[in-house]
């Protein structure tokens, strides 16, 4: 199974700015877990460094993942765009 998600991190931007990229990767790996109903996920390195591209202060607003589920195990890869 495949789907495409675009994930509002806007949320996340409520914490304290020091706190903002480590809570992004585990708000995508909730979100993740929630929408695909598995608890086994693999982010991909390239959603890593968009995250923590412009430091841990100044996450994206959104992030457009593909999530692709193979033998209960899903995988979360970048989309460019």
């Amino acid at each position: 199974m495949e789907r495409i998600y675009t994930i509002p991190l806007r949320d996340v931007k409520r914490v304290p700015r020091t706190k903002r990229s480590p809570k992004a990767m585990r708000y995508i790996r909730e979100f993740i877990q929630k929408h695909m109903k598995t608890e086994d996920v693999i982010i991909d390195q390239a959603v890593n460094e968009k995250i923590w591209e412009r430091g841990i202060e100044k996450i994206p607003s959104k992030i457009k993942v593909k999530a692709v589920e193979e033998d209960g195990t899903v995988e979360v890869t970048l989309i460019d765009e």
